[in-house]
């Protein structure tokens, strides 16, 4: 404990010295008392890196709060110290870019903080059955807050993919999944939230109160406050759920047969999936291995089995889910029989199983622990998330799965509309300016193996490519979990919304402290500590 003592001492000290820290001596005891600032080498270590393992920044010590009140007195002292110093706060480490690294400030270690009560019985958030909400702690993570709601038979509305993740940084992107078009992203179910601002204030948000900074924390990228608890709308959940997957070999058909599916989510359950998600397939051994929980491996799927009609081998996949329990299970065959009528896929490649709703929703673990026994999830991850316009969705099949991406893909290929009027557009999230749009992500691994393919350099000048193809096609892109290095890509990002951006910035975080590792803005700003600017 002494030792501890003495290296928390010594984090502190380095402040002082290194970007000119001032506080109150009973501010400084507080960081100290439960020893949460550290310099330990593997805390350093950790947080100076991410899933996507393409960036390094080593932050001078990390904190572990017991509270929410403990990030607000870390923030505080950013805010009032004379040079000023970077703050992020981390999840799961899951960003791709160094999103959430703080070169030379202080990374905030989000998971197993306070969890929204204090107490380790409160693990996955305080749930109240009467308001059908959950209040979780910014760094619990979603799967965490799913098994605490499925023991009040209850569930959020919305998802992502990979469970994994943290509440604020799903919340601080959007949080997109197969289930956006009928519930919207994530950030649109949100009720209120918990944010401490780049001033170290800690202020409740909601659409009635602060709703500004409300507005402008979700999908703001980290950009305003850092997000200690959300208060997430609810739903009864399934027990069960009914995942079908059906093959395309054409592309105008797979994607009439999506937007189809995502106009229905105005209709009552019985006549709509629950989930619309797809993807490409360029590599045959994508659809046998990935998620390959879901094909028996006695009955591999073949696409030189599948006429592709000229189409250079590529093939789009469906995939949808319906979701039921004890009352509907006697009718949910027929609902989806009724649905898969109206719909133009392959009639020999429909591929059919049936399992919990949890087992559902964790699919991608499963994946996950797989690629660690081989070895092969601590590699580079040069992802590329898109969101692709409907009106020119068939000419970025023509340029890119058929095109760049030729016939081999180191990962999924998603690709799945969703419905513009299902997110609030007074978030700080920018999307194409149509009703419809998809989002298209290339989830690859850069592997260091004899195929060039599959090298970083190789798939990250890929990523270039496309980039260029879409400027030079006049396709409107947006960045989906935006990386960019400059603040005019930032300012062109953005586009109308820049100037409400910078106006929020300047408004919560007017020091430019907070999640610095997204390169939006410059670093931390020279300030007096009554806050006037004196560069």
């Amino acid at each position: 404990m002494a030792m501890k003592l003495v290296l928390v001492i010594f984090a502190i000290c380095r402040l002082l010295v290194t970007v000119g820290l001032t506080m109150d001596p009973a501010e400084l005891l507080r960081l100290v008392v439960d020893g949460q600032l550290s310099l330990d080498p593997s805390d350093v270590e950790t947080a100076s890196k991410d899933f996507g393992l393409m960036s390094r920044a080593e932050p001078l010590a990390v904190m572990h709060p017991a509270s929410a009140e403990d990030v607000a007195r870390l923030v505080r002292a950013a805010y009032s110290s004379a040079k000023g110093f970077s703050v992020s706060a981390r999840g799961h480490g899951h960003s791709i870019n160094g999103q959430a690294q703080a070169r030379n400030g202080v990374v905030i270690e989000m998971s197993g903080g306070n969890r929204a009560g204090g107490r380790r019985e409160t693990a996955g958030g305080v749930v109240s059955e009467k308001g059908l909400y959950v209040d979780a702690w910014g760094g619990e993570l979603w799967i965490e807050v799913l098994r605490a709601t499925l023991e009040h038979g209850l569930a959020p509305k919305s998802w992502t993919d990979y469970l994994y993740l943290s509440v604020g940084g799903t919340l601080s992107n959007a949080g997109i999944s197969g289930q956006a078009f009928n519930h919207g992203p994530q950030i649109s179910n949100v009720l209120e939230l918990d944010v401490v601002t780049g001033k170290g204030e800690l202020l409740t948000c909601s659409e009635k109160r602060n709703a500004e900074l409300f507005h402008a924390v979700l999908g703001g990228l980290g950009q305003f406050g850092i997000i200690t608890r959300a208060r997430i709308a609810l739903e009864p959940a399934p027990t069960r759920v009914r995942w079908i997957r059906v093959l395309y070999s054409n592309f105008s058909a797979f994607t009439k047969d999506q937007e189809y599916l995502i106009s229905l989510h105005g209709q009552p359950s019985s006549r709509k999936f629950d989930y619309v998600e797809g993807f490409v397939i360029v590599d045959e051994g994508l659809i046998n291995n990935w998620r390959s929980s879901f094909f028996s491996p006695s009955n591999p799927v073949k696409i030189s089995s599948i006429d592709s009609n000229g189409n250079g081998g590529v093939l789009y996949c469906l995939e949808i889910t319906k979701n039921y329990d004890d009352s509907t299970a006697d009718s949910i065959g027929q609902e989806i029989e009724a649905l898969l009528k109206e719909l133009d896929f392959v009639p020999t490649s429909v591929f059919t199983t049936d399992l919990p709703y949890v087992d559902f929703l964790d699919r991608v673990h499963k994946a996950e622990l797989k690629l660690r026994s081989k070895g092969l999830w601590d590699v580079p991850h040069p992802w590329l998330n898109l969101f692709v316009p409907k009106s020119r969705i068939s000419d970025f099949d023509e340029g890119v799965f058929k095109g760049i991406l030729g016939n081999k893909t180191s990962g999924p290929v998603l690709i799945y509309p969703m419905n513009k009027d299902k997110w609030d557009q007074r978030s700080s999230v920018v999307t194409p300016d149509e009703d419809v749009f998809y989002l298209v992500a290339l989830l690859r691994s850069a592997l260091d193996s004899r195929d060039e393919t599959h090298t970083l350099l190789y798939l990250t000048n890929q990523n270039r490519r496309i980039f260029k193809f879409c400027d030079e096609a006049g396709i409107k892109v947006k960045q989906y979990l935006p990386h960019y290095t400059t603040q005019q890509e930032w300012m062109d990002h953005f586009g109308d919304k820049w100037p409400l951006f910078y106006q929020r910035k300047m408004e919560f975080d007017p020091r430019r402290i907070l999640a610095t590792g997204q390169r939006i803005f410059t670093g931390p700003s020279l300030v007096s500590i009554a806050g006037h600017d004196q560069l």
